[in-house]
């Protein structure tokens, strides 16, 4: 109990109209990794039609609705009120971080304000999104990436979406960024000088569950080993041989 309420707490704010209901339940334990989601409330009309797929799952768990009337066509009043109650809880000081689960890049200068600030921001969105609000976050979630349960099959699908970039030099300048003048990187310091460069950065994206295994896929440029002698143990990465570009992008 102790070890719980010193969790980080969050607050998990859902544009509802830019959302989907489907993926409530693993966004949420995908916060869960971070802290506590303290504060949950999604924002959209309730009286259309395209909020009702998301009645359920809110009493499922226990998430308040935020009703706001669309005033004018062309006018997103559902984002207004998300920024001005997320200022309202970023002033209170109740929380230690924000979830804004959205596509819209509206958002991009409320997540940069509450960074501002010194709090941690979470980005939940559609691949479609906006760089300029993946980048805004501290750590950005797609939600492509949170509906295949089948990694395998998902790799198969990932080489075939030439819209996704191939991440060898993004990992080399992370390497050579952790590593200065050492031969070997702990590669979960490596794992969050990535989230530093991308934000969205995700081995899911690429198909596998952790770094270690999407290191694997480049056998020409890394080599891993791992060290039982600390618990838990430690995976460490090198380059298999000099890269002179590991620096460029």
């Amino acid at each position: 109990m102790i070890e719980q309420y010193d969790r980080k707490k969050f607050a998990v704010l859902f544009d509802g109209d830019n959302a989907q209901a489907s993926l409530l339940s693993q966004i949420l334990a995908e916060i869960s990794r971070f802290g506590l989601a303290t504060i949950k409330r999604i924002y959209g009309d309730w009286t259309t039609t395209s909020m009702h797929s998301w009645k359920k799952e809110l009493q499922k768990h226990a998430i308040q609705p935020i009703q706001q009337f669309r005033y004018t066509v062309g006018k997103n009043a559902t984002d207004s009120a998300m920024i001005i109650d997320a200022m309202d809880i970023l002033h209170s000081n109740e929380v230690d971080g924000f979830c804004i689960v959205s596509s819209d890049s509206d958002f991009t200068r409320l997540a940069t304000r509450i960074r501002e600030e010194g709090l941690f921001v979470i980005g939940v969105g559609q691949r479609k999104t906006p760089e300029c609000f993946a980048n805004a976050c501290n750590q950005f979630i797609y939600c492509e990436n949170l509906t295949a349960t089948d990694i395998t099959k998902k790799k198969s699908k990932k080489k075939d979406e030439s819209d996704i970039p191939d991440p060898l030099s993004l990992l080399l300048k992370a390497f050579e960024m952790v590593a200065r003048e050492e031969e070997w990187v702990n590669l979960s310091a490596m794992g969050v000088v990535l989230r530093q460069l991308d934000p969205a950065f995700d081995p899911r994206t690429y198909g596998h569950k952790q770094l270690q295994s999407l290191l694997k896929d480049y056998p020409d440029s890394f080599i891993l080993k791992r060290d039982d002698s600390i618990t838990p143990p430690v995976i460490y990465a090198a380059l298999t041989s000099p890269q002179e570009d590991a620096g460029e992008s």
